[in-house]
């Protein structure tokens, strides 16, 4: 079941969002921003497209975004199709930059050191517990003492395919980076009927094959 997801799993958000994941500033700060926008009740493909513009408007730091007026903040947004909350986002934006420039000098490595990432993240505007999972998910794959981290988004996923609903099973079905993949999989399961029910059908066929 895990290789017919992995063989079918599209790229992962971030891959989509054209961020490169490393343990460096940069990528981890873009993740942080795509993790916002994908939190608030909107498709995730919009999510995607607003977090593309906005880097490709060169806001891919807490510097540059802080930097930025509200204006362009918001314009980029709607570039990106996320207009239904393109204002108060951008508002979110700004601050969380601020707050990130003044608490862990811009770089959110600094973060991966306090006692309770996931806590801390919280004090963030526009970060709540579905933004603080969405960003510890995709971080564990360079951050590899939070794996294995699957919220309980992907849990539904590993449900619906009838996968072990324990993150720590479900960590020793895909080591080391096919673990990002597969918790990021396991959400586009949950959150797409359809895919579901290709890769439940291709792991039927590869038993009965086999």
């Amino acid at each position: 079941m895990v290789r017919a997801l992995l063989d079918r799993q599209e790229r992962t958000y971030t891959e989509q969002a054209g961020i490169r994941l490393r343990n460096t500033p940069a990528p981890l700060y873009q993740t942080l921003v795509l993790a916002t926008l994908l939190s608030a009740p909107i498709r995730a493909g919009t999510a995607v497209a607003a977090a593309r513009a906005l880097f490709d408007a060169g806001l891919r730091t807490p510097r540059a975004m802080l930097e930025a007026t509200w204006q362009e903040r918001v314009d980029a947004l709607g570039r990106g199709g996320y207009r239904r909350y393109d204002e108060r986002t951008a508002t979110m934006l700004g601050n969380g930059a601020a707050l990130l420039l003044d608490r862990w000098h811009g770089d959110l490595r600094r973060l991966r050191e306090e006692p309770d990432p996931k806590q801390a993240l919280l004090d963030l505007p526009g970060i709540g517990p579905t933004g603080a999972d969405i960003f510890l998910r995709d971080v564990q794959g360079v951050w590899p003492e939070l794996a294995p981290y699957i919220d309980r988004k992907a849990l539904d996923g590993a449900r619906r395919l009838g996968l072990p609903a324990s993150p720590e099973r479900l960590g020793g079905l895909a080591p080391g980076r096919d673990l990002t993949r597969l918790a990021d999989g396991l959400v586009h399961a949950a959150l797409d009927k359809p895919l579901a029910g290709e890769v439940l059908a291709a792991a039927t066929a590869a038993r009965q094959s086999a």
